[in-house]
């Protein structure tokens, strides 16, 4: 299942979100105009990487990517349930919400492969924490995703149905990759979108101000 769009309005400018997702970019232009050498040594440096941890690492590795499909695919998410998130709760918590995820999914990462010598790079586990909120805060929101089932069709699902299934699918995968060796591992950091996700469902609820938000959304529809 793919989303394609949320049918949630946002009531403000998601200015965090688009800043969020320029700089993610723009990174990542500048990841692949290295030559390979030097870009492999950039990611070594700026990756999160548990056999060798830097605490600066956790901030810096959600803002480099391994290819152009990893950076869409993240950037994608972000843009489908950022603004409502950003909306919620006001742009300057919801930066800080955003870099708490992050740091949340990589410590966590590191909890479950402390030895690990692979870097790990991406905004998934930060993103992974917008989706949770969003399940928190949109449970019964329909979202517009793209399926294949023998042929490609679109369906409205429930925000509940499409991030569920999206969160089960990183436990049993994180789950499964438990008991292998840190080579074997390399490719997707399962616990670190399971302690991302998590985050996110707790700090919404701590950080929301549905004032704010009844308020705003009155504001403009009045």
């Amino acid at each position: 299942m793919f989303p394609l769009k949320d049918t949630q309005r946002s009531y403000s400018t998601p200015a965090v979100t688009v800043l969020l997702i320029a700089v993610n970019v723009m990174v990542f232009l500048y990841e692949a105009s290295l030559d390979p050498y030097t870009q492999n040594y950039f990611v070594a440096v700026w990756g999160l990487t548990p056999a060798r941890f830097h605490a600066i690492d956790m901030f810096t590795s959600m803002f480099l990517h391994g290819g152009w499909m990893h950076l869409l695919g993240n950037m994608w998410f972000l843009w489908i349930f950022g603004d409502n998130i950003e909306d919620v709760l006001g742009h300057g918590k919801y930066l800080i919400f955003y870099i708490a995820c992050g740091v949340a999914a990589a410590a966590t990462h590191i909890f479950f492969n402390v030895d690990s010598p692979l870097p790990t790079v991406g905004a998934s586990g930060a993103i992974a924490g917008v989706m949770g909120a969003y399940l928190v805060k949109f449970p019964h929101n329909k979202v517009t995703t793209l399926v294949f089932f023998g042929f490609l069709f679109f369906v409205d699902i429930p925000a509940v149905v499409m991030l569920g299934y999206w969160f089960l699918i990183q436990v049993f995968s994180g789950v499964g990759s438990v008991g292998y060796t840190n080579l074997s591992q390399g490719g997707t950091a399962w616990f670190a979108h399971i302690g991302g996700f998590i985050a996110g469902m707790i700090l919404v609820r701590l950080m929301s101000d549905e004032q704010r938000r009844y308020t705003r959304r009155r504001d403009l529809t009045w």
